[in-house]
């Protein structure tokens, strides 16, 4: 497969990625009679399992990255050509942002929206470079002979992370650059998401040293 249909697999995985994400945060509020901790649950449920789903089904055609710094830190491992990484994370943001709109289509809202939802405190900072520390630590824990654990694990990892953390783990640029644009249960207010992303950065940066530091070696 060339590089162009690897990156848009994994820009179409995306974008299914945030369609789940965004379309089970609107579908659980409506059912959840104004209980949060339902719609979490709901939302929470439907993202572990369709991360999982998505990774078995992208695994084998992009890598299933769907995440710009995860494919950032895989070319630093070395695990991922360095060429192939700004054509990646563009598909990555356009198809997030159309994962939104196609959330919209089903639910029958306007396309695009500028999310009023306030997401900004030290502790969602913190909660973020948390999240995408041990998001970017379980991926390059499962690599080589462990890749058959990377479905269950990340799904399952940011299924709980959504409950542990403050932020409710977005733990991703992309997805936090396209939950901007719905205000709805799963939004961001735009003015909010510089930080975000700041802590994904640094978060990330920090799974990457302490998986150099503990790197293991042969089969699990």
């Amino acid at each position: 497969m060339t590089a162009l249909r690897r990156a848009l697999a994994d820009g179409i995985g995306t974008a299914l990625l945030l369609a789940v994400v965004v379309g089970s945060g609107i579908m659980g509020e409506k059912l959840a009679g104004g209980n949060d901790a339902i719609a979490l649950l709901a939302n929470s449920l439907a993202t572990g399992f369709g991360l999982f789903a998505l990774i078995v089904a992208f695994g084998s055609r992009s890598g299933a990255h769907f995440n710009p710094v995860v494919t950032a830190l895989l070319a630093v491992r070395g695990e991922f050509p360095k060429r192939e990484v700004a054509g990646y994370a563009g598909a990555q943001f356009v198809g997030a942002i159309a994962g939104v709109m196609l959330a919209h289509a089903m639910f029958d809202l306007p396309l695009l929206q500028a999310s009023l939802k306030a997401r900004w405190s030290i502790g969602q900072w913190i909660s973020e470079g948390v999240a995408t520390f041990g998001l970017v630590f379980m991926v390059l824990s499962c690599t080589g002979e462990r890749r058959w654990a990377a479905p269950a694990a990340i799904g399952a990892y940011i299924a709980a992370a959504y409950w542990f953390t403050a932020s409710t783990a977005f733990a991703n640029p992309a997805v936090t650059v396209a939950r901007s644009l719905t205000a709805t249960f799963a939004g961001i207010d735009p003015a909010h998401v510089a930080p975000f992303i700041l802590a994904q950065i640094l978060g990330a940066a920090a799974g990457l040293i302490l998986d150099r530091l503990f790197r293991i070696s042969g089969p699990a």
